[in-house]
């Protein structure tokens, strides 16, 4: 396939092209800051560009096959103004030049039940602070952004990871079309879960958990290294 992966310099960004050269597929990696982007490869074409910038993102989606978004930023107590444009334009550009499927990140919480199998504390007090205080302003950005990927017309799947972190390698992870078990989800899992639904429809129009069951860390160094960290 030829893709195209916006977000491309975040980890999780970083993850997904790696592993779709490696699997040889023809990618076009997005990102603000192409001086900075530390993978090459034949098959690897490094644009810099902004999602905000609507013409930037009709170049990059001209030609493809299907578009993967690993958009994300950092928690924190300003607006966030980042997922809902980016995929207004990306779904505006996917239009234009007729490429049909669109594979994007948010979160587990966003399907808005409780979290299965948890304790009191977890479910009513530590994930609603994140949700509703912590990460607020990022989830009602990706909330918006789900809409607008919801009504776009084309064939999508929006992936759902709890939270992240960095993994050696792919895992026998978990999928389903609900909300899973499970605290954490790995980067390269996550990864291999984005490029999957991108050569595959079985899950399209659907909102799908991703979650890693092997080696995983504790609540306390996710909240640590993750919550405040650089997004998705």
């Amino acid at each position: 396939m030829k893709l195209v992966i916006f977000g491309a310099n975040g980890p999780t960004g970083r993850q997904v092209t790696a592993q779709a050269v490696a699997a040889g597929h023809t990618v076009t990696a997005v990102t603000r800051r192409p001086g900075a982007f530390p993978l090459t490869h034949p098959r690897l074409r490094v644009a810099g560009a902004d999602v905000a910038d609507r013409a930037a993102v009709d170049g990059a989606v001209a030609g493809q096959d299907a578009v993967i978004s690993t958009l994300g930023v950092p928690f924190g107590r300003a607006p966030v103004t980042v997922y809902s444009p980016g995929a207004a334009h990306i779904v505006r550009a996917m239009t234009g030049h007729g490429v049909p499927r669109l594979v994007c990140v948010t979160s587990t919480v966003l399907f808005d039940v409780p979290a299965p199998g948890e304790g009191f504390l977890f479910r009513r007090v530590v994930e609603p602070s994140v949700a509703r205080f912590i990460g607020r302003t990022v989830y009602d950005d990706m909330r918006r952004m789900e809409e607008i990927v919801r009504a776009c017309g084309h064939t999508w799947t929006v992936v759902r990871p709890a939270g992240l972190f960095d993994a050696p390698a792919v895992s026998a992870y978990e999928t389903a079309t609900r909300r899973l078990p499970g605290r954490f989800t790995s980067r390269a899992d996550l990864a291999h879960a984005l490029l999957r639904e991108a050569g595959d429809d079985r899950h399209a129009g659907a909102f799908l958990d991703v979650r890693t069951t092997q080696g995983t860390p504790t609540l306390l160094r996710l909240l640590r290294r993750e919550a405040f960290g650089s997004g998705t």
